[in-house]
């Protein structure tokens, strides 16, 4: 068991509806980490323990899993990051060729008439 600390009880009060009074506690709640839950279960001997110990056994394991999922989606989105960095520069490269393509040439045209200055 452990005491969260004040960043910590705020945001379980913002994503849990129904904690959000522990929000204006004077005090910091505390907390069970897996192990610790999985040791009380062990102690407690009543059905209505064991069936509880079960459910916050599983909402441990579904935690797990979607901390896993959300490091490969970050990982997969590191990736694509890097990819679309590096065609920034590639498709930068190409606007600035079709702009110098769309830009009228310079005119080497002489004017027509008689120029005094021109031999």
């Amino acid at each position: 068991m452990f005491q969260l600390t004040i960043a910590e009880r705020d945001e379980v009060a913002a994503f849990c509806g129904h904690l959000k009074n522990i929000k204006y506690s004077r005090e910091l709640p505390l907390a069970f980490s897996e192990h610790g839950a999985l040791m009380l279960a062990n102690v407690l001997n009543s059905q209505r323990a064991v069936e509880v110990s079960i459910f916050v056994m599983r909402a441990f394991v579904r935690l797990r899993e979607m901390l896993g999922t959300h490091k490969d989606l970050a990982r997969k989105l590191d990736e694509l990051e890097k990819h679309v960095r590096d065609h920034d520069g590639h498709i930068q490269t190409l606007f600035e060729a079709i702009r110098q393509l769309m830009a009228p040439p310079a005119s080497k045209q002489r004017k027509i008439g008689f120029n005094p200055s021109e031999e």
